[in-house]
Parts: C-alpha cells; sequence; structure tokens
C-alpha cells in the first residue's frame, strides 16, 4: 500500500508542479535524462545480476516482439477500414504496440509484484522494448513518414551499443559469477531507487488535456488495444497455446499491459507521425494504465 500511494503522490506532485510553474517546461527532458543514464542502469546492474538462468526468460524477451507485430497488423487494418491518414495509423503503431516496460512498468512490477521481479522487467524492456523500437520502430516510424529515409546500419548500432541501460545489461550478465562488495550494493540499489519518484513526477508534469476535440475516436482505438486487446492477446498466446504458467509469465503480461512507450513516442514525434495524437496516447494512456493495471494484477493470479 505504501508503494501505490509514493506512486499517486509523486504523479499528482508533477501535476502540481507543472500548474504552479515552479520547473520550467523543458523539466522533464533533465529527469529522463538522469533515469536513463542513471537510475535505470543502476536498477539493472542490481537486478540482472541477480538473475538465473531460465528458459522462460526467452519469452519475457519475445513479448515485446509479438506484442508489435500484433499492433501493426491490427492497426494497419482498421486503419485501412476507417481510412485514417497514414501519419496517424504511424502513431498509433509506435504509441500503440510499445509498452512501457521501465519508466512505469519497472515502478509498477515493484508495487504489485515486489523487488525480487525488477530483473524480469528489466529484460523485457532491454532485450524486448527497446530492441525492438531501435530495429523495426525506426523502419515504420520512416516508411510512415514518407519511407524515403534510408537507414543505416551502424547508427542502428551505434545507438544501441551506447544506450546506458543496454550497456548496463550487458556488464551485469558478465558479472554475474562474480559477487558485489556490500558497498557496491547498496550504491547501486540507492540510486535505483530514484526510479520510482522521479519518472512519475515527470509523467505528471507532462499530461496534457488539450487537443482532445475531434482525437476521440483514434484515441479510444490506440488505447483500447493498448491496455486491453493487445495484452489479452499476449496472455491468449502464452497460456493459452504455449501453456505458460507462473510468475515470470505474469509479470511479462503485466508489463505488455503498461502504458504506450514515452520512447516510441519521441520516435514518432520526430518523424512527425501526429504529434497531437502521440501526445495524447502518452498523456491519457498512462495515467489511465494506473486503473487498468491492478484489474490485470488481480486477473493474472490465476496463471500462477
Amino acid at each position: 500500500m505504501g508503494n501505490f500511494v509514493l506512486l499517486v503522490a509523486c504523479f499528482l506532485l508533477g501535476i502540481a508542479l507543472r500548474a504552479s510553474h515552479r520547473l520550467p517546461d523543458n523539466a522533464p527532458a533533465a529527469l529522463n535524462g538522469f533515469i536513463v543514464n542513471i537510475s535505470l542502469p543502476a536498477l539493472t546492474l542490481t537486478y540482472v545480476h541477480g538473475l538465473r538462468p531460465d528458459a522462460r526468460l526467452l519469452l519475457v524477451a519475445l513479448m515485446a516482439w509479438l506484442l508489435f507485430g500484433l499492433g501493426a497488423g491490427f492497426f494497419w487494418l482498421v486503419a485501412r477500414a476507417m481510412k485514417l491518414p497514414r501519419s496517424t495509423t504511424g502513431a498509433l503503431i509506435l504509441t500503440g504496440s510499445f509498452a512501457n516496460t521501465s519508466f512505469i512498468g519497472l515502478p509498477m512490477i515493484e508495487i504489485w509484484y515486489g523487488p525480487q521481479w525488477l530483473g524480469v522487467g528489466i529484460v523485457a524492456d532491454q532485450l524486448g522494448s527497446y530492441f525492438v523500437l531501435s530495429t523495426l520502430g525506426v523502419v515504420v516510424a520512416g516508411a510512415y513518414a514518407g519511407g524515403a529515409a534510408r537507414l543505416q546500419a551502424r547508427a542502428v548500432v551505434r545507438k544501441i551499443l551506447t544506450f546506458m541501460p543496454f550497456v548496463s545489461m550487458l556488464v551485469a550478465l558478465a558479472l554475474i559469477p562474480l559477487p558485489y562488495p556490500p558497498w557496491l550494493d547498496e550504491l547501486l540499489k540507492r540510486l535505483g531507487a530514484t526510479l520510482v519518484p522521479l519518472a512519475l513526477v515527470s509523467v505528471g508534469f507532462q499530461l496534457r488535456l488539450s487537443q482532445m476535440r475531434g482525437r476521440v475516436p483514434q484515441l479510444a482505438l490506440g488505447l483500447a488495444f493498448k491496455l486491453v486487446i493487445g495484452p489479452a492477446l499476449v496472455l491468449l498466446m502464452y497460456a493459452g497455446v504455449i501453456g505458460a504458467r507462473g510468475t515470470v509469465i505474469q509479470v511479462t503480461v503485466f508489463e505488455a499491459a503498461m502504458g504506450p512507450m514515452i520512447g516510441a513516442a519521441i520516435v514518432a514525434m520526430d518523424h512527425d507521425l501526429d504529434p497531437a495524437l502521440v501526445t495524447l496516447m502518452v498523456g491519457i494512456g498512462i495515467p489511465l494504465s494506473f486503473v487498468t493495471l491492478p484489474a490485470w494484477w488481480w486477473m493474472l493470479q490465476g496463471f500462477a
């Protein structure tokens, strides 16, 4: 309960800080920079280091690839039926097919499942969401922005290999055989603990309710897939088709049910893919996920 109170308090503090104009408009950029380069790498070094080999971790990493494929197909078909502009279709694919598996996913895992399962969330994020976004996501963004952009493999590889959470995951995996000294373990945990408050303050600060007029059908479509249909299809594939069970699978599907990924939204806006809709998907989808996630947690208890 204490963690949930922290979540709500930090989210509301972000809204209050924006309303009071006590922070500059670009404050989220600084907060997100600290999270990506300090908080998330520290968590990665802590909890990936504690992972033990488990075949189910392959399913964890594959979740984001499956969710993206399902989302791309779903939005392509619906866009054709509704005759949506290409920029809107691209925006829906990027914001509706990627789950926020780090900024929101890790705090939610800690609250609903406990910190011992954060390693699963980090695998889902680094080998799943970020990898898909850096490869297929960039390709889709370029295609729906006009298709003329030429993607250089060297640039994509450089982007992946210089992303601090990914680098820290490789380091953590390499150091699994070696125990951390107590002082380093404590330092990493304290730095990693900053992720929850900073991420939620950042999300609250960026919340916008403007520009909703005329966008409700597309917004409802995108959020319905992201928060309900997409994770339900992942659960069907994993539990129904494969027959997978256990906390690892519960946490994996729980990650799939997170609100839209901020990184994917940034890529969409960089390619000018309906920026107004992208902002709404993130600004409304993330707070709305705070309501849908407890329902997913309750339902997933039946798949232990």
